[in-house]
């Protein structure tokens, strides 16, 4: 199978989390202690069920009390550090399957063995295996939103409270990246429902054009060996001056061991090849040195590290053969023959809408979100970046010709959702915001302090 990427980089669930916000939440009385370019399709990393999938009956519209449609939402249960009178903790799914993996290992385990809790996680609707709908369509996928998302939270914890007698305990919701951002959403809109929210690396200000993810690559890079992103750009402009000359395409085909020949007709098609390979060094930094082994994530040894060594290997060639090995070594790491650069297969793919399309790991369903909701872009629209030719033209482009939405309704979407939510002025209590320098997320995230219930962790892994 052809290495295939998504537009947006996906958010996934962080570990960063801190106990003493967890104490300081719960009553002693009761010993009660309280802890989104391209969307890469995800590979299936779930490991055999020691935790038996269940289900809940959820409602498929919650706005709409004349719409009695109901759907069965997938929810993993770990009881084994319960003690009674303990609190309950609930980890958000996000834009992928939920992974039992995560009711084996994490931080948040060892904060619920040391008070008692008992573990839940609640896959997100239309990811993994909660199909609210018979397909994708954009009809269809008018019914995935945060709203509707921490709407089912909320019934979830309603229903689950009544029925397995937790009504009286204290609950606290999980999340990073995006269910990070849900996290702190549940405990603003439903704070009669979850008492304390660990929102890691959440990104809670929508922005249409997001370079500043890009200023922060570079940041990273450079945190390893300044001259990295030099040698990154100067990689980056090599190729977008090749690409000027079809001549040169059966070499770029050779170098990057593309699955045929390189074809660039539009900008559209100059702008996906370009995102792609960049694709590379953003997923990198976005996960470096991260912890997520334990899922069966592939690729965790290749860190920011080892990139920069490359690109500082004078042995591989110029810039642009170092990037090109790069390109290689992550092929090699995920096991794929070739790379696929054609923006007219990955148009196919994302307008796919069968539950059984090459998209429906993720891609069609995250993309629509950051068309809907969220922005995110990760343009080179920034100097202050390595990367050169992906505008926020190139990525609005596509909400217009996969959903029918256009540039000013992807504008307005995100003004209502920084609206809805508050954006960067977010308002609540007893909830911690855990940011790392490294991750190019914490640009949308709370990194200071908003009040002594709304602390943030801001992790610095740089001076700059």
């Amino acid at each position: 199978m052809a290495f295939h990427t998504f537009q947006i980089r996906g958010l996934f669930m962080g570990e960063v989390t801190l106990l003493f916000i967890i104490v300081s939440s719960f009553s002693v009385g009761e010993g009660l202690y309280k802890g989104f370019g391209k969307f890469k399709q995800l590979q299936d990393v779930e490991q055999r069920a020691v935790f038996e999938e269940q289900w809940f009956i959820q409602k498929l519209d919650h706005f709409n009390g004349a719409d009695s449609r109901v759907w069965k939402q997938r929810y993993f249960v770990n009881e084994a550090f319960y003690r009674p009178g303990g609190p309950v903790f609930l980890m958000i799914g996000g834009e992928g399957p939920a992974n039992p993996a995560w009711l084996q290992s994490g931080t948040w385990l060892q904060y619920a063995e040391k008070v008692g809790a008992l573990c839940f996680m609640l896959e997100h609707r239309f990811y993994g295996r909660s199909h609210p709908t018979t397909d994708l369509s954009t009809d269809s996928l008018h019914f995935l939103s945060s709203r509707q998302a921490l709407a089912d939270l909320a019934h979830f914890r309603t229903v689950t409270g009544r029925d397995r007698g937790l009504d009286g305990r204290k609950w606290v919701a999980f999340g990073g990246s995006y269910p990070g951002s849900l996290a702190a959403w549940f405990r603003l809109k439903y704070p009669h429902l979850v008492h304390a929210s660990v929102a890691t690396s959440a990104p809670v200000h929508a922005a249409v054009n997001f370079p500043e993810y890009l200023e922060v690559v570079w940041r990273s890079l450079a945190s390893e060996n300044a001259e990295c992103p030099l040698l990154v750009k100067k990689a980056s402009d090599a190729l977008v001056e090749r690409l000027k000359d079809p001549k040169t395409y059966e070499n770029i085909t050779k170098d990057f061991n593309l699955c045929s020949q390189l074809q660039i007709q539009t900008e559209m098609d100059s702008a996906y090849f370009l995102e792609t390979l960049a694709g590379n060094f953003m997923d990198v930094v976005q996960y470096n040195e991260d912890n997520r082994g334990f899922e069966g994530v592939l690729g965790t040894n290749i860190t920011i590290k080892v990139l920069c060594g490359m690109m500082a290997d004078y042995s591989l060639g110029d810039p642009y053969a170092r990037y090109a090995a790069v390109a290689r070594l992550m092929m090699d790491t995920f096991s794929v023959k070739c790379l696929d650069s054609s923006f007219n297969h990955y148009v196919r793919d994302m307008s796919n809408t069968s539950w059984n399309g090459p998209a429906a790991g993720g891609g069609r369903q995250w993309v629509y979100q950051t068309c809907s909701e969220f922005g995110f872009y990760q343009s080179t629209d920034s100097p202050n970046q390595p990367f050169t030719g992906f505008s926020l033209d190139y990525q609005v482009k596509q909400c217009a010709a996969f959903y029918n939405i256009s540039a000013e309704q992807v504008a307005e979407a995100v003004a209502q959702t920084n609206e809805y939510y508050g954006g960067y002025n977010i308002r609540s209590s007893r909830i911690v915001f855990p940011n790392g320098s490294i991750d190019p997320w914490h640009a949308l995230g709370i990194t200071e302090d908003i009040a002594a219930d709304l602390p943030a962790v801001f992790i610095r892994e740089f001076p700059f």
